[in-house]
């Protein structure tokens, strides 16, 4: 970081600097957080907690024929409630709860819900981006963050639909917490990496002064080592997520098995929940007793005097943190190439979010897939996203693709998932009855599809990006394209949830995604990186050239504060 905007130069020592070597009982440490919190992010956010919100709120909904009937009514009632609609009309049987004056759909209250949760996940991010990297805060961050996701997964053993709306307040604050907790964890890696014994052998000095004479050699150790445990701890938090996904459908299946219909629909949904919880307080504990606090540099500020309050200092570093964060956007408006493809992915991420959310619900609400399929297909998806991360870097190389193409390619193969879902409007189609995603099991193989070619896209988009940057400000900006992810992931999933609502549908949401999809193609296949990366250069002798000339002025005045002290003191 740069001296200028009141931080240490991170090559430098500070005074409660932790130099030990990195065990190998830490990285597993930072193994066990992963695999603890993942569970979370793959059986909640991405399978349960969707259908879990939708189910509450039905069970306190009533249709929309007559506003007063409740959505979960004795068996005529819920035998007239699964009649098929006519396409295109609104569906009579409708399921609405009224919300702060308005009517709204189970569905769409789900994705409005998410939508809220990722915004408050996005403003989280930068807000503690500064409390992670600087001061002693970051161990204490992770596992208050972890304590507190952990606990909001728990909690909704005790949601029931009367308040269905303190379910909609616990995810907004688990998401938050989940995706906080890994932009701390992730601030471990590159200490991780800085201390391991393979690159720490020697004093800092030393190896201070190889890393000048042989930077690229000395940048890429630790880039592999962190590269390594990054991928390592990846894989097992997936492993993991599987894992209790089965355990899930285990209990799915007991208590369908114990009580049959005689408990409420979304009592095996809260097991699970509470499973997750644990599951993710479990696992942290080897993270607390194994991972080292690794305190970062001081953030030194003029407000960060001694005897300045916790408040003061609290704001100072989201201050820090929020100005940081426009300084990177203001470098990053004079590249090119780089607003090209940032505006490419802010849609990209926006359609993965929105085609995740709406698969789910379409798979509950309209195909009439049950927990178990709904655990399934979230198991589909996380294998395919294995074998996707694995086997598309190889066929690229194989056709000779770039990064960019890559990316259009994989976009192409994803439009497949809306325009499939859009067939169903096709009378010859429907005449069918099957093809136009009219069956339960066709979403399964677009879900095969999806997560090979999203866990692609994510790597690729990634590398992509980091040509276009420019060198010493990786962090920074590698933290912009985070947010611009997280920023843009809360509006799509809005939007379809007022398109379900004006519909009484979420078939006419494929409409959206199919051009939400379609418009980062164009960005993509025109951003030149060859063109960007000269961009980056040119910027990064810049702002070098710009912290030097800051330096010398700030050596010019020191030498006149202490030549004025000299003066004084004679």
């Amino acid at each position: 970081m740069d001296d200028d905007h009141g931080t240490f130069n991170l090559t430098q020592s500070w005074s409660d600097e932790d130099r030990t070597p990195t065990s190998t009982r830490e990285v597993h440490g930072f193994y066990s957080y992963s695999m603890a919190a993942e569970v979370f992010a793959v059986v909640g956010v991405g399978a349960f907690l969707p259908v879990t919100l939708e189910q509450l709120a039905r069970e306190k909904g009533v249709l929309y024929s007559d506003h007063t009937t409740p959505c979960v009514a004795p068996a005529a009632s819920a035998a007239r409630m699964l009649a098929r609609a006519t396409e295109g009309a609104r569906d009579p049987d409708q399921c609405l709860i009224h919300l702060f004056g308005i009517d709204v759909t189970t569905a769409s209250f789900a994705m409005y819900t998410f939508s809220v949760a990722v915004l408050c996940q996005a403003l989280t991010l930068v807000s503690v981006s500064a409390f992670a990297d600087y001061g002693g805060n970051r161990k204490r961050l992770l596992l208050g963050f972890g304590t507190t996701g952990a606990i909001m997964s728990m909690s909704f053993m005790f949601v029931v639909p009367a308040i269905y709306l303190v379910g909609a307040l616990l995810v907004i604050i688990g998401v938050t917490c989940l995706g906080s907790s890994f932009v701390v964890l992730n601030s471990f890696l590159p200490l991780l990496a800085a201390n391991h014994p393979s690159v720490n052998g020697m004093s800092k000095e030393d190896r201070l002064s190889s890393e000048e004479s042989l930077p690229a050699q000395s940048n890429t150790s630790e880039l592999q080592i962190s590269t390594s445990i990054s991928s390592n701890a990846v894989g097992l938090g997936y492993a993991a997520a599987v894992f209790v996904q089965i355990l899930g459908i285990g209990i799915l299946t007991i208590t369908k098995k114990l009580f049959g219909d005689s408990i409420s629909s979304t009592l095996p949904l809260r097991l699970i929940l509470l499973l997750a919880g644990l599951w993710w307080l479990a696992l942290m504990v080897p993270a607390a007793l194994w991972l080292r606090k690794r305190p970062g540099p001081p953030l030194q500020d003029s407000q960060l005097s001694q005897g300045s309050s916790k408040l003061m200092t609290a704001i100072t570093y989201v201050r820090f943190a929020w100005t940081s964060l426009w300084r990177t956007v203001k470098i990053a408006a004079q590249l090119k190439q780089m607003v090209i493809f940032l505006g490419a992915w802010f849609l990209l991420s926006d359609a993965q979010a929105s085609v995740s959310g709406t698969a789910v619900l379409f798979a509950r609400t309209e195909l009439k897939i049950g927990t178990i399929g709904i655990a399934l297909l979230s198991i589909t998806v996380m294998v395919s996203g294995v074998l996707g991360a694995w086997l598309i870097p190889i066929f690229s190389r194989r056709m000779h693709w770039t990064s960019t193409q890559t990316i259009v390619a994989g976009l192409v193969l994803t439009e497949l998932v809306p325009l499939y879902g859009l067939m169903g409007y096709l009378p010859f189609v429907r005449s069918w009855g099957v093809g136009g995603l009219q069956q339960w099991w066709e979403i399964y193989p677009l879900g095969f599809i999806f997560g090979i070619v999203m866990a692609g896209l994510s790597s690729f988009c990634r590398s992509c990006f980091g040509q276009l940057i420019p060198a010493g400000s990786e962090a920074a900006f590698f933290a912009l394209f985070a947010i611009t992810d997280k920023g843009s992931s809360a509006i799509g999933p809005a939007v379809v949830g007022k398109i379900v609502d004006m519909t009484g549908h979420i078939r006419p949401a494929f409409w959206f995604i199919a051009v939400l999809i379609a418009l980062p193609m164009p960005l993509i296949w025109y951003t030149d990186v060859n063109a960007g990366q000269q961009d980056a250069r040119r910027m990064a002798a810049r702002l070098k050239e710009q912290k030097g000339v800051s330096m010398q002025l700030r050596t010019v005045e020191q030498g006149e504060e202490a030549e004025g002290l000299m003066r004084a003191a004679e």
